[in-house]
């Protein structure tokens, strides 16, 4: 059977993060609005990549990613203190965005984009955890494969206008549309972060 390098694939499924504290639903992605993915392009995580490419359309899926495959173990020191002079607009402090809680997309001195959610707003400095908001945990994915067939020439060219500086966020989705709850992907969308990959 020959094995296709780049497959268009959805899938709908139930995501649930698995710490110390016990299982929690965190994200959901349905048959109408999937995760969409190609494969063999980095977009999505390694392993949950492998673990659905040679399910056929319809199947049912349900494994479950350690955190050593998923976003590693939560690291104290990717919690930082940075200057509130980087989040002004004009000028003047970005107020409305920069609260606590919030998710802000960041770029790094070597122009990596990330992302960090907001963990306290002090006199001169705003204190950002930019450890991915599943690290630590396992990841429970229970769903099935909507969608599996050779991606298009088109949809690979999509793909490489987006990775060049279109979205950004490294999800196949359309940064104009997404409605993937990606948490920090770059597309202010507010969820979890399944296999959206480059966000995580």
């Amino acid at each position: 059977m020959e094995t296709v390098a780049n497959k268009y694939i959805s899938v709908a499924y139930k995501l649930y993060a698995i710490d110390e504290d016990g299982r929690d639903f965190t994200e959901e992605a349905t048959a109408e609005k999937p995760f969409e993915f190609i494969s063999g392009l980095g977009m999505t995580l390694e392993a949950f990549e492998e673990q659905v490419k040679d399910l056929d359309e319809g199947a049912a899926f349900d494994f479950t990613l350690n955190r050593a495959e998923a976003y590693g173990d939560y690291d104290d020191e990717h919690v930082v203190e940075l200057p509130k002079h980087i989040f002004e607009v004009d000028g003047k402090f970005d107020a409305e965005r920069i609260v606590e809680g919030n998710v802000i997309p960041l770029m790094t001195a070597d122009g990596q984009r990330i992302s960090g959610s907001v963990e306290a707003v002090k006199d001169n400095v705003v204190v950002m955890d930019l450890n991915h908001p599943l690290a630590g945990c396992d990841l429970n994915f229970v769903g099935s494969v909507v969608a599996s067939r050779p991606a298009t020439n088109e949809e690979l060219a999509e793909v490489a206008r987006m990775m060049s500086g279109g979205c950004g966020c490294g999800c196949g989705c359309d940064h104009e549309g997404c409605d993937h709850d990606h948490d920090g992907c770059g597309c202010d969308q507010p969820a979890g972060g399944c296999g959206c990959g480059g966000c995580h």
